[in-house]
């Protein structure tokens, strides 16, 4: 039985942001601090990617365990209304799944983050150096004597 009410539970679904989630801004700090730019939300890409790497046709999804139906203990769906929450997630998931093969299609690489695979430490950032590369485009600036 769900603890809150259906016009509180309605105010908080409302209130989850579709950009700028928290696992996103996470990605987003430990790319830049890694010296990565990138572009965010491209609309003109299928499934309007969260991170895009134009130069490197290369783009990053972070999608969060519940809407996107992750196998984890985040992701299990809700045991009320299930006749609204498993059509939905499973339209997610079939968008998501389009998505990735529309970029394919376009000749884009693709890489998915799920909200429970954000922890500390080092082996995101591996697996993301792995799927990128090395950082390019390094500038030097030349320094002014005057």
């Amino acid at each position: 039985m769900d603890p809150l009410t259906p016009e509180a539970r309605s105010a908080n679904m409302r209130a989850v942001r579709r950009t700028n989630t928290a696992p996103e801004m996470v990605v987003r700090r430990l790319l830049h601090s890694a010296g990565y730019r990138y572009r965010l939300h491209a609309k003109d890409l299928p499934g309007s990617p969260d991170i895009v790497f134009p130069g490197r046709k290369q783009v990053i999804f972070v999608h969060g365990c519940f809407w996107h139906g992750h196998g984890c203990r985040a992701g299990r769906p809700p045991q009320t209304r299930q006749d609204y929450w498993l059509p939905k997630i499973a339209r997610n998931q079939e968008r998501d799944a389009a998505a990735v093969d529309a970029l394919s299609q376009s000749g884009w690489r693709s890489m998915l983050i799920w909200q429970c695979e954000i922890s500390p430490g080092d082996l995101l950032m591996q697996q993301i150096e792995d799927f990128l590369g090395p950082v390019s485009g390094a500038r030097i600036l030349p320094t002014c004597d005057i």
